[in-house]
Parts: C-alpha cells; sequence; structure tokens
C-alpha cells in the first residue's frame, strides 16, 4: 500500500512539480527582432492553442541575436529554436552552412510568398513595407513619386536611417539604388537629404518637425500615428517590400513544437495578429485595420524584386557609397 502510495506521489510530482502547476510538454524558446506587443500577443494566443507548450522568447535587434547565436555555435550549442527577423540576408547565410531545418507548414499554400527560391528552410512570416512618412503640418500635397522627395519642400529635411546601423535601411538603399542608380541619392544630396541613425530615429525627427519627410518602416510610423503624431505614409508605385522569416533551427529537440508555432504563425489567427500590429500579413485573406498600408497582395505586385545573394555580396560597397554620398566625399 505505501508503495503504490509514494508511486502515485512520485508520478503527480513528475506531472505537477513543486508549485502544484502541469508542467508543459515540451519548451519552445524564439528569438525574434519582432516588437515585445507582437510577439507577446502572438505568445499568449499560441499558448492558448497548445497549453502544453511552454514558450519563451528573447526579443532584440537582429545583429544582437545573430552575434548570440555566434556566441551559442562556438559554445556548441544554439540555444534557440525558432528565429524570426526581418534581417533576409541574415538566413540565407545560416541556409549556406546548414543551420537551418527544412520544414514547410501546410499553411504555407494559403501564403504570399516572395522567395523564388523557396526550399522550405525559411518562410516569410510577415511584409514590412518601408514608405514616405511626412508630417503633415508641413506637407500639404503628400509626395506620390521617389523623385518628389528632390523637390524644394523637401530642401535639408528629408531623412534616411543610416544603412550601417539599420539593416532595413541597408536593403532599401540598395534596392532604390538598383532601381534608380546611384545618381539618385547624388540629387537626394544636391537637396540637403540628411543620413540619420536608426528607423526609429528617422521618424522621431519626421513627427517632431525636425524633418518634413523621412525613408520610413512601416510599423514605426503607424505606431507614432496612432498616438496622435501628425504624420502620413504613403508608398510610390516602386514599393520596397522586405519580408520577415521564420525558421527552425536545424537539430532542435523541440521540433515539434516548433512546427506547431510555425504553422500557428503563417495561420489566420497569427496573421490577425500581426495586421492588428501595423504590418502587413503573408495572407490576402486576413481584414486590414484602417491604415494608409496596401493589401499585400498588392505590395508583392509592386515590389521591387531583391537579389538577395547579391545585397549579401554587395553589402560594405552599398553602404561605403552612400556613405560618401550623403557626407559630400
Amino acid at each position: 500500500m505505501k508503495r503504490a502510495f509514494f508511486s502515485a506521489l512520485f508520478a503527480a510530482t513528475l506531472t505537477f512539480g513543486a508549485t502544484g502547476q502541469a508542467l508543459a510538454a515540451e519548451k519552445l524558446i524564439i528569438y525574434t527582432s519582432m516588437k515585445e506587443s507582437l510577439i507577446g500577443k502572438l505568445k499568449d494566443a499560441f499558448i492558448k492553442k497548445h497549453p502544453d507548450i511552454d514558450v519563451d522568447y528573447q526579443s532584440a535587434g537582429a545583429g544582437k541575436l545573430m552575434a548570440k547565436i555566434a556566441a551559442e555555435r562556438e559554445s556548441g550549442k544554439i540555444q534557440t529554436d525558432i528565429l524570426w527577423t526581418s534581417e533576409v540576408p541574415d538566413f540565407y547565410q545560416m541556409r549556406s552552412e546548414g543551420l537551418l531545418a527544412t520544414y514547410i507548414s501546410p499553411e504555407v499554400k494559403n501564403i504570399l510568398n516572395p522567395f523564388e527560391d523557396y526550399d522550405g528552410t525559411f518562410t516569410p512570416a510577415r511584409l514590412g513595407t518601408l514608405g514616405i512618412a511626412y508630417n503633415t503640418r508641413f506637407i500639404k500635397t503628400p509626395p506620390a513619386t521617389w523623385d518628389d522627395l528632390k523637390k524644394a519642400e523637401y530642401k535639408g529635411a528629408y531623412g534616411i536611417a543610416n544603412p550601417a546601423l539599420s539593416g532595413t535601411s541597408y536593403m532599401s538603399v540598395a534596392l532604390l539604388a538598383q532601381k534608380f542608380g546611384w545618381e539618385y541619392f547624388e540629387a537626394l544630396k544636391k537637396n540637403n537629404a540628411k543620413m540619420g541613425k536608426g528607423s526609429g530615429q528617422v521618424v522621431d525627427d519626421t513627427a517632431s518637425g525636425e524633418l518634413v519627410a523621412s525613408l520610413a518602416v512601416d510599423y514605426i510610423t503607424v505606431d507614432k500615428m496612432d498616438k496622435g503624431a501628425t504624420l502620413a505614409l504613403v508608398y510610390p508605385p516602386e514599393m520596397l517590400v522586405i519580408p520577415s522569416p521564420v525558421a527552425i533551427i536545424k537539430d532542435t529537440k523541440n521540433l515539434e513544437a516548433a512546427s506547431k508555432f510555425v504553422d500557428f504563425l503563417l495561420s489566420k489567427e497569427g496573421q490577425t495578429i500581426i495586421a492588428g500590429e501595423g504590418t502587413l500579413p503573408v495572407r490576402a485573406d486576413v481584414e486590414l485595420p484602417k491604415t494608409s498600408l496596401p493589401a499585400p497582395d498588392e505590395a508583392v505586385k509592386r515590389a521591387i524584386k531583391i537579389d538577395y545573394p547579391g545585397l549579401i555580396k554587395e553589402k560594405e560597397a552599398t553602404i561605403k557609397k552612400f556613405s560618401n554620398i550623403m557626407q559630400g566625399r
């Protein structure tokens, strides 16, 4: 009788732990550069759907996360199960080094996938866009084209984040140079365009009036607008659309849980949460809140095509060329 009692007690301890709460069957760790409000809402909704999976995440800049992963590789074990950032070149690099698992979610058939070389090692989970944010106190006629930023009303008051400090700015500068040539940035410099610091800073400066317009990330601008800033966001015909891939780390011990999270992220429920945070989902069947963002399928159709391997090779030269132009060298 005693033996049966202690066996039952031992089993209960394994199931409920010292606190009396049920222990999760699986532990899932996510490294992401997504903002806290987005990843937090996704985590809560996912756990509600999968209460047997314990989820933890670290939200930081993509550069910091990649440095952390590099240090973990040195020590012999990458700690995260999932990586989700907007630095697409990082995923190509990790794929080439054999660090990513191949997983094609059943939800992939429902998404807009801009990766022409898609093989399941990483999957777009969000469509980041950059447009022109302008301060409506100073600019009364919205800019309609990229060339409009050469006009007198933007003289000395149009900002672009430093591509050496911002991955999205680097991608945008590279794409605009690819589409319009470096003479485009030389013309902006003649109009005294400014090179700012991070992507958030140039939008802040536009909201304050230090700048009248800037090359702006969608969710940063929408968040400012929601808080009352006198900003508007417009998109020229040639759109800057940068996917945010999600990938499962190869050899993870939590492959099933990681796969379920990717499925949820790409599901209509997960994508609706993403749309509610001021950025584009990868599904066309998700209703967008009332913002100035275009429909996802329109954004993909209008997007400047991206040669990711080429951008990786040219990054140092592109940043140097842009910096030299903007600093008048």
